[in-house]
């Protein structure tokens, strides 16, 4: 796949993974899933995606330690990574902008959102 049209989908929650995955496909961007962090973790640095899609509420390694993780090496720095998440108070704002995401989305995003992001 090529990494300037690839999306990684990251979602303990298989529905919404695969949901956002297939929206993303619909739009010609190619989108691979992972259902936690730290598969997410694992196909980030196989596949290395030009956008990454995370959820922060996951069990073992939530969004915020994998981006943390991801923004160490070199070659994630120009990745694109944005938390889609419900959570959307300041608190967790803070916490997603010291994580070094690129941007902060709310559940239920926008589609045509999602699609813009990705391309």
């Amino acid at each position: 796949m090529n990494r300037a049209k690839l999306a990684l989908v990251v979602d303990d929650n298989i529905d919404a993974a695969d949901m956002t995955a297939e929206v993303l496909r619909m739009h010609g961007i190619s989108a691979v899933v992972a259902y936690g962090g730290v598969e997410g973790l694992a196909k980030a640095r196989a596949l290395m995606p030009s956008v990454i899609f995370l959820d922060i509420g996951m069990p073992f390694l939530d969004g915020c330690a994998v981006a943390m993780e991801l923004r160490k090496e070199q070659a994630f720095q120009n990745v694109k990574i944005v938390a889609l998440t419900a959570w959307g108070d300041q608190e967790m704002r803070d916490r997603i902008i010291a994580a070094g995401f690129d941007l902060h989305l709310t559940k239920p995003a926008l589609l045509a959102t999602l699609v813009q992001v990705a391309q």
